[in-house]
């Protein structure tokens, strides 16, 4: 047999690893003799002895270039630093996605987001005993007392408010109760279980099997609701584990319960030594998947192939999955993803060699295994290449203090940004946050959603006044350390009449339900990466008076420009990169004090969230050193304009659909590519009533600026305000996504994305088609083609006139923000320079 192409294949295999751990800090007190061996306290000083050992530690040391022996890689471990061998690993292992468990309790841990400094794609796995410890360890306000009823409200709502966030549940019940999962326990045994559990010392570890088993069933249960998969420990581990009550076959009740036959179940570490057991099951029971991480690396060889062919014996390939189980130290991953290459190889020559599989299947079960399988299966979005930008300029090994105490923190920020664009926030006690305002909200007014640009309170014909009241709930997902100010929290608030009850007028519900009907109608999701571009200004004295001038006056992508506010994005893109933003790259733009930076891409929700992150960010940092940044589209008019350019992409089962397949794709993408657009085309003149809200968005949307000011498209044509994009990496002649320029600083992102995601599931629905791209400057083309709106007055017409976005946007939330433009073109009609105010509200 020739086995090149099946080496190549698997030497080359991008990895997923679907299950691993935080990594810890280089003076953590865990010895790094534990990342050998799953043994601990005296069983440890053995581990040496042991071939996995042996082997592991000769070829962690080859890596590094270092002597062959645990003090050699140690010393090199502290003289090369933390970042630095963690390149050398993930570089190495060549991994392009982590899932990673963070209920693992390790000294000095770094948080999930660090790890994004090694691997484009990182998400949370969520571990249910974990958060059920969390939240029986917190102290409960004087004069109230745990009940099941009370911690499973606490409990069900916490995983719901991530559920749309994380990528699967993980349940260790095998270290503490065993498998045998009652489905049917009662509810007087959990509670006599929780009772148990809260009399022993604090911290709670929780080991009452009933109790256990009643949290397994409510996890199931979100996660059925979410479609979210539930990863299982199943067989060897530390010593606190009882093997006995390892072994997969004592989840029949649970597989066998009809209530949860759709609740896809992934049994962890190739249930070592019960392999065999796990390969029938995965052969018999749908929901049933299979991860050999831990195995692959940690037994010998001859155990590491037999364990993957005992899986193989009897479970598809298709439900196989790689992970590395990596933990606390960089070389744990490395070494799973070195070893599993090495074993699967080995594998699929042996199945090969026996008849079972041909060489093309062969490499075709390598990529499933390593990558494509676990993609699907967890929902991964994956896309490493740039959607929007030429080139990633995320700055290298960032540090981000993962070890900061919440105890110090004072306040939360509860943010929402207002149908006119406008972020606000309400400050709360920490104390108060965790106690009331997780679970009932803060009271707003239902006046805060009709407010304009110019007033605080809400304008005519929006149907808002000051009667009536909703909740903002916390998104307890989008909660972050503010990275500029100590002792202080923030996030994002979803409106509820009650909690648990959408507001209508909600911003983020209406994209949330808008991409709902994507997702149910077409099985799309669709991405989207902003370009910000802003101002930068600094006060002077003239004339006695204080004036606002640009930052400097240097032009497009000057480098003295960039090295005159270096020292704020020195501070900016650290304080991005900690809330999890990518920055793909930034330069000097056109104007005097002007800058742009680009975003990576990422689904629709978490892109207009990132947007209001990252004007807070910039804004914040540039006002601590004296300056204002301005998002504001025209802040003067004889300057250029700044917009939010967006680039939108579709993706289905992890892979872009809107980016055509070969030389027979019309215009370089997929029909439902150039349908989704032809939408968005047909609609865009009443799409400007959402993504260029005020009247001073139509000073910026003029010919030959860039800006997009006709209605057409273009190929990388930067004056059609939708432009198909071939960023570098992509097969010439496809497109991988579309920029909409017609996008600025002043409209509510989730309202924008939302109008733009409905006029593209209509183009979905009627099959709507493109006319041919414009090649030229579209101006001179003016008595060809229609002009978009040149005002707020048109773009409101056009939006009165376009049935589309009722029902898919919602008829209440229309009469708001029609109500809102209305006010914006009577008053700034009235008021000419009232425009220059908006420096200080955008």
């Amino acid at each position: 047999m020739d086995l090149t192409e099946l080496r190549k294949a698997v030497k080359e295999a991008e990895l997923v690893d679907a299950h691993a751990h935080n990594i810890v800090a280089i003076d953590s007190a865990l010895p790094f003799i534990s990342g050998f061996s799953e043994a601990n306290g005296d069983a440890l000083s053995y581990a040496p002895h042991s071939l996995s050992f042996k082997r592991n530690l000769k070829d962690v040391a080859e890596l590094y270039g270092c002597e062959k022996t645990l003090h050699g890689v140690e010393v090199h471990r502290r003289l090369a630093g933390l970042q630095s061998i963690s390149s050398t690993c993930f570089r190495a292992a060549g991994i392009s996605a982590i899932l990673i468990d963070d209920g693992l309790r390790l000294d000095k841990k770094h948080e999930i987001d660090w790890h994004k400094n090694f691997a484009p794609v990182v998400g949370r796995i969520l571990r249910i005993e974990h958060l059920a410890e969390e939240i029986l360890n917190e102290e409960l306000p004087v004069g109230s007392s745990w009940t099941l009823d009370f911690f499973t409200e606490i409990f069900v709502g916490k995983l719901k408010s991530v559920g749309d966030k994380i990528f699967g549940l993980k349940s260790i019940a095998a270290y503490r109760s065993g498998l045998e999962i009652n489905t049917n326990v009662t509810k007087k045994d959990a509670e006599e279980g929780l009772a148990e559990v809260l009399h022993a010392a604090k911290p709670v570890r929780i080991s009452n099997k009933s109790f256990i088993d009643y949290v397994f069933i409510r996890s199931l249960e979100v996660a059925l609701l979410f479609d979210l998969p539930m990863q299982i420990h199943t067989g060897f581990g530390d010593k606190d584990l009882d093997m006995r009550l390892s072994n997969p076959l004592h989840l029949r009740d649970v597989l066998e319960d009809k209530r949860f036959s759709k609740c896809r179940i992934v049994l962890l570490h190739a249930s070592y030594p019960f392999s065999k057991e796990a390969s029938y099951l995965a052969s018999i029971y749908p929901q049933v998947y299979l991860d050999f991480g831990l195995a692959v690396p940690k037994l010998s060889v001859h155990g590491m192939i037999s364990s993957v062919k005992e899986l193989l014996e009897l479970a598809p390939i298709k439900k196989v999955m790689f992970s590395t189980d990596g933990y606390a130290f960089p070389e744990t991953f490395y070494l799973g993803a070195k070893k599993a290459r090495e074993v699967v190889f080995s594998v699929l020559c042996d199945a090969c060699a026996d008849g079972d599989l041909s060489i093309p299947e062969a490499i075709e079960a390598a990529k499933d295994i390593f990558s494509q399988n676990a993609i699907q299966f967890y929902k991964i979005n994956y896309s490493v290449k740039s959607s929007g930008s030429e080139n990633r300029v995320s700055p290298n090994f960032v540090k981000v203090n993962g070890n900061d105490s919440e105890d110090d923190v004072l306040f939360v920020r509860v943010i929402w940004s207002d149908a006119s664009g406008q972020q606000r926030c309400r400050v709360v006690p920490k104390n108060r946050f965790n106690y009331v305002v997780t679970k009932n909200g803060i009271g707003l007014t239902f006046a805060s959603m009709g407010m304009t640009s110019f007033t605080d309170g809400p304008a005519d014909e929006t149907n808002l006044t000051g009667v009536g009241e909703i909740r903002l709930m916390p998104d307890l997902s989008t909660k972050w350390r503010i990275p500029w100010v100590k002792q202080e929290e923030m996030v994002l608030a979803d409106m509820h009449l009650k909690p648990g009850e959408a507001w209508e007028y909600c911003p983020r519900e209406a994209l949330r339900r808008v991409s709902k009907i994507l997702k149910d109608e077409f099985n799309l999701v669709m991405n989207a990466g902003f370009e910000n571009e802003f101002f930068i200004l600094k006060g002077i004295l003239r004339d006695g008076k204080e004036e606002l001038v640009p930052f400097d006056s240097a032009p497009y992508c000057s480098t003295s420009s960039y090295d005159a506010a270096s020292y704020l994005f020195h501070e900016v893109i650290p304080a991005l990169h900690s809330l999890n933003i990518t920055v793909e790259q930034l330069h000097a733009e056109s104007g005097k004090g002007q800058f742009e930076m680009a975003l990576g891409h990422t689904a629709c929700m978490h892109a207009a969230d990132n947007l209001i992150y990252t004007r807070e960010v910039i804004r914040a940092i540039t006002r601590k050193h004296g300056l204002l940044a301005t998002f504001m589209p025209k802040y003067a008019l004889d300057e250029i304009g700044s917009g939010a350019h967006v680039h939108i992409s579709l993706w289905q089962n992890g892979q872009n659909v809107f980016m055509g397949s070969g030389g027979s794709s019309r215009h370089g993408m997929s029909k439902v590519g150039e349908e989704f657009l032809a939408g968005v085309l047909h609609h865009l003149p009443a799409i400007l009533a959402f993504t260029a809200p005020i009247p001073n968005s139509y000073d910026r949307i003029q010919p030959n600026t860039w800006s997009g000011a006709y209605k057409c498209w273009g190929k990388e044509n930067r004056e059609a305000p939708l432009r198909t994009a071939c960023p570098p990496g992509i097969q010439h002649g496809l497109v991988s996504n579309f920029e909409i320029k017609s996008f600025d600083g002043c409209a509510n992102p989730h309202l924008g994305l939302a109008a733009i995601l409905a006029a593209g599931i209509d183009g979905l629905r009627n099959h709507l088609s493109l006319p041919e791209p414009i090649d030229t400057n579209p101006s001179s083309l003016d008595a060809e083609l229609q002009r978009l709106p040149k005002s707020l007055s048109e773009s409101l017409e056009a939006l009165k006139e376009d049935n589309v976005f009722t029902d898919l946007i919602g008829e209440k939330l229309l009469v708001a923000i029609k109500g809102i433009r209305k006010a914006e073109i009577d008053y700034y009609s009235r008021h000419k320079d009232a425009y220059k105010q908006l420096i200080y509200r955008y």
